[in-house]
């Protein structure tokens, strides 16, 4: 499956022909065609926005590189795409393609006890999600937030709202800075930063 680098240098690399005998028999084995992606950190970034581009694909096949990474051939001729979770290295592709294939299984319908779970999730509107709490009522003097308790159901939305911008602004400044906020969105992020503590917004401005 591996053999040392043409050119010499450290690591193995990923030989053309079993991987390229395996795609080919999945490929003939298919009714439909088959997108092969393959998972190395010089892929395009996985993210809730990028995640659409495979869930389209009916039968896909995740090819996970392995030390020095495959031999270049194969990528030019067998494979579709290629993916990274982000820029860093990891021993080898598997983790990431169990990454996807958790992140992909979770959008089917009927995969999660309640379909707002995955619509309300960090990411999906380009914030981070909202933080979440549930009984006791009160943990070693630490309470819920009033307007939980409130049953004012347009003011939990809104404190959920405001929670979500600023908690994006405060850990995730660069998704601010992408996100679309409307009149709305901006006057209740403006109020979270007022009503912050001193001394926490850190070099935010």
């Amino acid at each position: 499956m591996d053999d040392s680098p043409y050119g010499g240098g450290p690591g193995m690399v990923m030989s053309v022909l079993p991987l390229r005998r395996a795609i080919h028999a999945l490929r003939a084995a298919s009714d439909v065609q088959v997108h092969v992606a393959y998972l190395s950190p010089q892929g395009k970034t996985i993210s809730e926005q990028t995640l659409p581009e495979l869930e389209r694909h009916e039968h896909l096949c995740l090819l996970a590189g392995r030390y020095e990474g495959v031999d270049e051939r194969l990528l030019v001729r067998d494979v579709d795409s290629e993916w990274s979770l982000g820029d860093f290295v990891l021993s080898g592709g598997e983790i990431a393609a169990m990454a996807v294939i958790d992140a992909l299984t979770r959008r089917l319908p009927g995969a999660l006890g309640d379909e707002r779970s995955a619509s309300e999730d960090s990411f999906v509107d380009g914030l981070l999600d909202y933080p979440h709490y549930t009984r006791p009522e009160v943990v070693d003097g630490q309470a819920v937030p009033p307007v939980l308790l409130s049953g004012n159901h347009a003011e939990i939305a809104r404190w959920r709202r405001q929670q979500s911008l600023g908690r994006t602004w405060l850990r995730r400044p660069d998704l601010i800075t992408l996100a679309c906020l409307d009149k709305t969105d901006r006057a209740l992020l403006e109020a979270f930063i007022e009503a912050l503590p001193a001394g926490s917004k850190g070099g935010h401005s």
